[in-house]
């Protein structure tokens, strides 16, 4: 049984952000995908990356909820 790059400990890492400005670790190796663009500056083995990420990404909501979100809070207090 082979091991994923994801799971080895010799892997190298970026970190990638797509336009909703969601993250995720990727080897160093592979070609980004569409969607997807690579956070410059950013490489490591996965605990340097995931420890990037914890503390870059503190919003989980995509960034079209958020703006959603935050149109719909300045609609109801522009009511008010």
């Amino acid at each position: 049984m082979s091991t994923s790059c994801f799971d080895r400990e010799d892997e190298t890492f970026i970190v990638l952000v797509n336009h909703e400005e969601q993250y995720s670790i990727w080897p160093q190796w592979k070609a980004v995908p569409g969607g997807w663009r690579r956070v410059e500056g950013i490489s490591g083995n996965k605990q340097v990356v995931c420890a990037w990420v914890d503390q870059a990404w503190t919003d989980m909501r995509p960034l079209s909820l958020r703006q959603w979100m935050d149109a719909q809070a300045r609609d109801a207090g522009a009511a008010a």
